[in-house]
């Protein structure tokens, strides 16, 4: 089968594979519509998770369902599903104990173009398929589904990390699709005032559109002073960390009240500490949380979201900025991720069989 592929650290290209095999529990897939991530361009040009040799990328996307396993029960052939970038084992003592996420280890749970090939192909392997596909609703175009693969639920999570509650004054750090995702988030979860920090019009526009109250350009100085200055010197209850690097984490912690909970969703690609301020964390008891975490994967996650689409709640089409048609221009799309045009957001691909 055809795939793009991660060849080396800082080097990809097309390669010929074979078809995956399909295990008892599993299902094998083609896809219908895929979206490359910023993760994507992590692992290959800054090697964020180490040296990789042909190694299919991709991890976010909707298929068909080709092939199941003997023991699935819910999936069949020919039905259009929504693939999580997140497939935990859902038998491990991990998922038992309510990180799913890192079954069988740290990160476990994210599996695609991390330790096994992801969904760049012509065929897709899912694990434990009763347990991390979901249908594809009537009515949901698959391109808009590819969005709740990882850019919703990431962006959600970021506002569940940061325990958002009704009242709060939250700061979302980053507002590319997954810092756009932690505005709406902590909207739904009941903040008062949003601060989305970001300066692209069209990123800012849909911070608007989802509920920002004030955008933080940081082209216009420091974002924690202008943060301090809205707040009137008080600060955020709540930081949503969704871009950045290691350092951003001094402001952020300059920024938060006693008492409050940073909400990290960002891949960290680069550096080999996180900059905490001593004094300004309260020399260590200063009760200001930082909570860092992988996205929830599986099928009920995946089912929620896609129903909250439904009911008008979240519109992820709005981050689709550049559509493609036939798998041969994943790389171009990819290559848009690299490079960040300003209009960008989010490109997608859509496949026709």
């Amino acid at each position: 089968m055809k795939a793009f592929a991660m060849l080396g650290i800082g080097r990809t290209g097309w390669i010929e594979k074979e078809r995956p095999g399909c295990g008892p529990m599993d299902a094998i897939l083609r896809p219908l519509a895929l979206a490359p991530c910023t993760s994507d361009v992590h692992t290959v040009w800054e090697g964020a998770v180490g040296d990789r040799h042909n190694l299919i990328l991709g991890h976010e996307g909707v298929g068909e369902v080709v092939e199941v396993g003997e023991l699935v029960k819910d999936f069949k052939p020919g039905d259009r599903v929504i693939m999580p970038a997140i497939t935990p084992d859902w038998n491990s003592l991990e998922a038992q104990a309510g990180f799913s996420m890192h079954s069988g280890g740290m990160l476990g749970g994210w599996k695609f173009s991390n330790v096994k090939d992801g969904v760049f192909a012509e065929f897709i392997h899912v694990n434990d398929a009763d347990g991390n596909l979901a249908m594809l609703p009537e009515g949901l175009a698959p391109e808009t589904a590819a969005m709740l693969s990882d850019m919703v639920p990431t962006g959600l999570h970021g506002s569940e990390l940061a325990n958002v509650q009704y009242g709060d004054k939250v700061c979302v750090i980053g507002i590319g699709p997954v810092g756009l995702m932690g505005v709406r988030g902590a909207v739904l979860r009941g903040a008062a005032d949003v601060y989305a920090v970001g300066s692209r019009p069209n990123c800012i526009e849909i911070a608007k559109e989802y509920g920002a109250t004030d955008i933080i350009n940081y082209k216009d100085g420091s974002i924690l002073e202008q943060v301090m200055d809205k707040t009137k010197g008080k600060g955020v209850d709540r930081v949503i960390i969704a871009g950045g690097d290691c350092d951003t984490f001094d402001e952020a912690i300059k920024m938060l009240k006693p008492g409050g909970v940073i909400g990290n969703i960002n891949y960290l690609g680069e550096g080999e500490f996180v900059k905490i301020p001593r004094a300004e964390w309260g020399v260590g008891m200063g009760h200001k949380t930082i909570a860092g975490g992988l996205m929830p994967g599986g099928r009920l996650r995946m089912e929620k979201l896609a129903a909250m689409v439904m009911a008008g709640r979240i519109d992820p089409s709005r981050l689709i900025t550049h559509r493609f048609e036939g798998l041969d221009k994943v790389e171009e799309a990819l290559m848009l991720m690299k490079d960040k045009p300003r209009d960008l957001i989010k490109p997608v691909v859509t496949i026709n069989w």
